[in-house]
């Protein structure tokens, strides 16, 4: 049967997902696009159900598989020029705790496509453990496209400043145009890359907190870098620096 109606209980249902409150009402977000619907299967994420738009050929990955009316599946997709699957995937029940290596705080980032991007690059990094204060939703649609499969790999810890502040237990290595040259910093053999936002920058309690401030070197004539490619420098910066010292 192809769903064909916009107010079909189904498609407002999946349609929520594209808002934090319903995602936080069903425990669930979604994920488009045949290669991340395959990573999502690949990773071990609960796929609640799939839903294909009525003209799509390739894999379904799981029966049986909702089918949609072109306009019904425009009402759930958030993609431009959408595939025609996607996936109702249930949210990873991450609680906060400690960290057990590298780790990144993210302090007040709300654009979510940088969210993503900077999930994406702390798993390639070596960074797992994320904890996001004050961010937008790493499971909104744009975090989630931007992550490419990160969001199934990184432990996200979301909380107040004060919750993650307590549970990090992990020096903090504040990102800080005043800070000392990351590449010539030498970390401790455990640590947390906090990272503030591109106007705000840190909170002053996550600076307080800080046992030392690192920066990328840049040319005089360049104010600053988007808040994802610094992240990204950053972590292999001190990463590779902790490799020197033995890490």
């Amino acid at each position: 049967m192809v769903i064909v109606s916009r107010q079909n209980p189904l498609v407002k249902e999946l349609a929520s997902l594209k808002e934090k409150k319903g995602r936080r009402a069903r425990g669930a977000f979604l994920v488009e696009g045949a290669k991340m619907v395959r990573e999502a299967f690949s990773a071990g994420m609960r796929v609640i159900r799939v839903a294909v738009r009525e003209d799509y050929e390739g894999e379904t990955f799981l029966p049986p598989v909702a089918v949609f009316g072109k306009d019904a599946f425009a009402a759930v997709s958030d993609e431009k020029s959408p595939q025609g699957i996607l996936a109702e995937v249930a949210l990873p029940a991450c609680s906060v705790r400690p960290p057990e290596g590298r780790c990144l705080l993210l302090d007040g980032l709300q654009d979510p496509s940088n969210v993503g991007a900077i999930i994406r690059t702390a798993v390639a990094a070596g960074y797992p453990e994320v904890y996001l204060a004050d961010c937008a939703d790493p499971f909104s649609p744009k975090s989630v496209r931007a992550s490419m499969s990160g969001v199934f790999f990184a432990r996200l810890m979301q909380g107040t400043r004060e919750e993650l502040l307590s549970a990090i237990d992990a020096p903090v290595l504040a990102a800080d145009m005043d800070g000392q040259d990351a590449f010539a910093f030498v970390p401790p053999d455990r640590f947390c890359l906090a990272v503030g936002s591109e106007g705000n920058g840190l909170s002053e309690s996550v600076r307080k907190r800080a046992q030392a401030t690192v920066r990328i070197p840049m040319d005089a004539r360049t104010e600053s870098l988007n808040a994802a490619v610094s992240a990204g420098i950053l972590m292999y910066a001190l990463r590779n620096g902790n490799h020197r010292n033995g890490g």
